[in-house]
């Protein structure tokens, strides 16, 4: 029988590693991720949920027609939603020791989802599932390469990942109700 793996390190150890390099913040020694790929990998994030805020706000006020009401409503609470992934990514890139790059010039640059205007609900609704399913898999595939290097900003994006397919199935719904 094998011998039970200790859970901790020793606990002076423990107290010596954090008041060493205490100007780091959250990040420790035990942080295994490339801290500046993830720093970019989540700035990418940000402008693309700040794109989509964008996107869904300027599809809610332009919505119209006899169906404009509930599918203004859908668009709003998606904004809403994606307003909240921004503020959760920027608020983890400063616990990292990075800075939110908010700058409107480079959002369009880094978004992995497109800003596009559409005319008509359906061609609105079927712009915002393709945003929707190009953040699925990017987020994804975030998720993949964090794995147990950064299990809190990995957990951040799986809660939006959900969100992101939640807002997807809406919208397929709403395409098949309409189209």
């Amino acid at each position: 029988m094998s011998k039970p793996k200790s859970f901790l390190s020793d606990v002076k150890e423990l107290r010596r590693r954090a008041r060493e390099h205490i100007d780091h913040g959250a990040v420790t020694e035990g942080y295994r991720a490339d801290r500046e790929t993830v720093l970019r990998i989540l700035n990418n994030a940000l402008a693309t949920e700040i794109v989509c805020v964008l996107r869904y706000k300027r599809h809610y006020y332009m919505a119209s027609g006899i169906h404009a009401g509930a599918v203004a409503q859908e668009f709003l609470e998606h904004a809403t939603d994606e307003q909240g992934h921004v503020d959760k990514i920027a608020e983890r890139i400063t616990q990292l020791g990075g800075k939110p790059d908010l700058d409107p010039a480079n959002l369009t640059t880094r978004s992995h989802s497109e800003y596009v205007e559409s005319e008509g609900l359906l061609e609105m609704i079927r712009e915002d599932l393709v945003a929707e399913r190009i953040v699925i898999d990017s987020y994804s595939e975030m998720i993949r390469y964090l794995g147990g290097d950064d299990p809190t900003t990995r957990r951040m994006i799986e809660e939006i990942l959900a969100d992101e397919e939640d807002h997807a199935d809406d919208l397929r719904t709403l395409l098949e109700t309409l189209g």
